[in-house]
This record gives structure tokens, sequence and C-alpha cells, in this order.
């Protein structure tokens, strides 16, 4: 005999909406499903694996420690494995085409490039074989009734469909729609930010060779760093790279002052020749595509009345600089899930207790991806700055519990808060700004007294237990 809904006592579990069917929401479908609530999933979008929504980007995203934790309960890892490429350094570009490669970790350590909308499809395909999880596309949601949990969808059809649920995740977004109606609220005391970027991006392409290899190293992130612009490529399993350019939107040298071939073509040949024997038609796509915006989102409460929750983008959308947007909304799953079992499903203490959780160290991350963009287009190709890695890589190999680097504290160490991977970071900065200071650090960056010195300094200052 078939197992039925009832037969695992969704009945007896709080029914759950969750608007929104990106990479977060549909984990979190999977997350919640699995300890047995029955889920609404509703997705404004048509299906993508039937429907190129993306239309024809593929979006490259870079899945860390954080993101992986969170992808281990719910049975998918192996085959998002299977379909993500390892990037161990990166590898920076200069001007004249010099390379000079940087490690992310130690050993094995790597970030993974996978295609946001493969890792998407996999999820969802996952959800569609959990009887439990009812997933709705094109499902466009108008209202939402905050007192009783109604919310009220266009279908594709154009059909006005009415649900009601006891809570409701709002996984839509940096533009989501269920925050927008939050902030409607008369009643509610919501403060509330949406900050663009003074950049944007364009995505731009390298071939694969005609043998399907790869052009350019393939096990790593590619950076051209210009200051005040960069380009970056991540690797795909068809050979190609997917690459991105990211540059302010106004300026004398910006995605608006660029408006003619003659001057795009000036500028790549300028800033980027040795990308361009490699790049896609590069003039081409460049005046033919429209820049994205960046932006940032802050609110708070994420929460109203203990029943609608926000998650992901929707409550913490960031730049995409340290490579921890997706990796964060991950987490937020994580988390949720754990504490689902550490409250025993009272959900209005399960939601404070997110809440209470997230928000500190999501808005952490934030601040960290914004200063992100500075190392990744200026100091990733300044020499000071690659000399500052190499003496806080040797020290960490020399005292690996009382210095971790920052990077590898986001990127590398689950276990480790948003939030106090960015305090411990900036005394480590400070730290690091005394031995730069050092007479001769250049020639003597590998004598004694630098690294006496950094112990002293660190054993006063930091209070790291691994």
């Amino acid at each position: 005999m078939a197992t039925t809904k009832q037969d695992l006592g969704a009945k007896e579990k709080e029914l759950i909406a969750i608007v929104g069917a990106g990479p977060v929401g549909a984990l979190l479908a999977l997350k919640l499903a699995k300890k047995g609530y029955k889920i609404d999933l509703f997705e404004s979008r048509p299906d993508s694996r039937k429907t190129d929504i993306y239309q024809g980007k593929s979006i490259n995203l870079a899945l860390s420690d954080r993101g992986w934790r969170a992808l281990q309960a719910v049975g998918i890892e192996q085959e998002i494995r299977q379909q993500a490429i390892p990037m161990y350094c990166r590898v920076m570009h200069d001007i004249d085409g010099n390379l000079t490669k940087q490690a992310y970790g130690t050993e094995n350590q790597a970030i993974w490039s996978v295609s946001r909308s493969g890792i998407n499809e996999q999820l969802i395909t996952q959800a569609e074989k959990c009887p439990l999880i009812d997933i709705n596309f094109s499902y466009r949601l108008t209202q939402l009734n905050f007192d009783d949990n109604t919310a009220v969808y266009l279908d594709e059809n154009q059909q006005v469909v009415t649900r009601q649920s006891d809570i409701i995740f709002g996984a839509d977004g940096a533009f989501s729609k269920v925050r927008r109606l939050m902030q409607e609220l008369p009643k509610q005391r919501i403060s509330y930010s949406l900050d663009y970027m003074p950049q944007s991006y364009i995505e731009l392409t390298i071939a694969a060779n005609e043998d399907g290899s790869h052009k350019l190293e393939k096990n790593a992130l590619h950076i051209w760093p210009r200051k005040d612009f960069m380009l970056i490529a991540l690797p795909n399993l068809d050979g190609s790279f997917t690459c991105t350019l990211f540059m302010n939107q106004e300026g004398d040298l910006s995605f608006n002052s660029l408006n003619s071939y003659q001057k795009v073509a000036t500028f790549f040949q300028r800033y980027f020749a040795d990308a361009m024997l490699l790049l896609e038609n590069p003039v081409e796509d460049f005046l033919v595509k429209s820049a994205s915006p960046l932006c940032l989102v802050h609110i708070y409460p994420w929460l109203v009345n203990e029943q609608v929750a926000l998650i992901g983008d929707a409550a913490h959308a960031m730049v995409p600089f340290y490579g921890q947007g997706m990796n964060s909304g991950f987490e937020d799953c994580r988390v949720l899930s754990e504490l689902v079992d550490e409250n025993k499903g009272n959900w209005q203490a399960i939601l404070q207790a997110y809440q209470h959780s997230r928000k500190v160290n999501c808005d952490a991350i934030t601040e960290l991806a914004q200063r992100n963009f500075v190392e990744m287009s200026d100091l990733a190709g300044d020499a000071n700055f690659l000399l500052r890695k190499k003496i806080e890589a040797h020290f960490h190999q020399k005292h690996p519990k009382l210095w971790v680097p920052l990077y590898s504290m986001v990127t590398f160490s689950p276990d480790i808060p948003y939030s106090k991977a960015l305090a411990i970071g900036d005394i480590q900065k400070n730290i690091m700004d005394e031995i730069m200071k050092m007479p001769g650090i250049e020639k003597n960056w590998q004598g004694d007294e630098v690294y006496n010195r950094m112990y002293q300094l660190a054993s006063s200052k930091l209070e790291l237990n691994l």
C-alpha cells in the first residue's frame, strides 16, 4: 500500500508555505519536509527546467563549506558535487598579462563553481520526489493577510487562487513581495533600506577550446583587478568560463560612458588585453546587454506575528564579492532546521531564536562582502597585500589555533559565526598593520623577529578557540 501524506503525520504539524522556489526556498522546503511538515512551495516564474527563465544567463555561484554543510542533510550533496568544479586558488591577471596565484585555503580546501540554475533545478527535482512538498509554478503573490496567513496568488492563467497556512516564509529574493507587503502594514514598526551599489555588472563568456578543454586554468577563479572595476571568470563543466564585469554604472569610466563600439573596444584593449584574446564577442556583448544592478537589503524585524518570516536574500541581500550570498541563505536554512529540533516544534520560539541568531550574522557578512570589493578589484594585485597574505598564511601554519585568516573563517569554518569572524578579522587587520610597519619587512618577512612580534600581539588581542 502506498504511503500517503496523512500516514506521514502531516496533519499533526503546521502547514508551511514558502514563497519563492529559488535555491534557498527549495532547500528550506526539503529540510522542513524531512521533519514531517507539509509544504506548499510557490514560485512566481515558470519551471526553469521547461522554460529558460534565466534568458541565457548561466549566473555562476561559489559554493563553500557553509553551503555544503546545509546540503548534507537532504541527500543531494554528492549529486551537486558532480556538477561543480573546485577552485583551489584565485589567479590575478595584471594589466600586462602577468599572473599571480593565491591559494584560498590549505591542502585541498576549495570553493566550488556551480550554476545557479543547475543547483536550483537539482533541488527542485529532489523536492518533487517528496510527498509532503507541493510545488506551484507561475503563482504570483498579490496579497497577504498577516492575521490569518491567507495568501492570494495569480496563477499562469491569471486566475485568483487563495491559500491559507500556519507559517509563511518569504524566500522570494532581493525584491521580495512578502517583504514589501510586510512594510505596508500600518501597525508594524519596520526599519528597511535597499541601497544600490555604484557598481553594476554584465556577463561575458570565454568559450571552450575545440576539444572541450578550458582556455585558462580550470580549478581557479580568475580575476583581472583594475581598482575601480574588475573582470572575474568562473569555470564551467563544458570547458567554458562565465565571466562577470563589475564597474560603476555612472562616471567617467562606466557602463553609461562606454556607449560606442570604439569606446568599448579601446576600453577592453587597454585594460583587458589578454582577456580580449579569450572572450567571445566582448565588445558586441557589452553594447547589447543591459547592466544589472547590485543592491543591499537591510530590514528589521524579519518576523510578523511569529508566523511570517523572511529568509535568504529577502532578509539580507548582499553584494557578491565574498561569494557568500547563497551560502548564507543555505546557512539560514540549516540554523532554522536545528532550531526546530531544539525548540520541539514551538514556532513562536523557533522564529524568535532564528531572527536573533541570523540577523547579527547576516549583517556581518553583508559588511564583509562590501569590503571585499576593494580587496578583489584593487588589493588582490598589490605586492604589499600579497605579502600580508603570505605572512598570515605562514603564521597560521605555525599557530593554527591562534590565527585563522579571515577568508578561511568565513569560507571554510562553518562553526565560526560571521559576526565573530568579522570581529576577529578587524583585530587581525590591526595586528597586520603593525607588522607591515616593521623595518625591512619586504626582505625580512620570514625572520623569527616578525613572527615573535606577531605572536605577542596575537596572544594579547585574540581569543579564538577552535
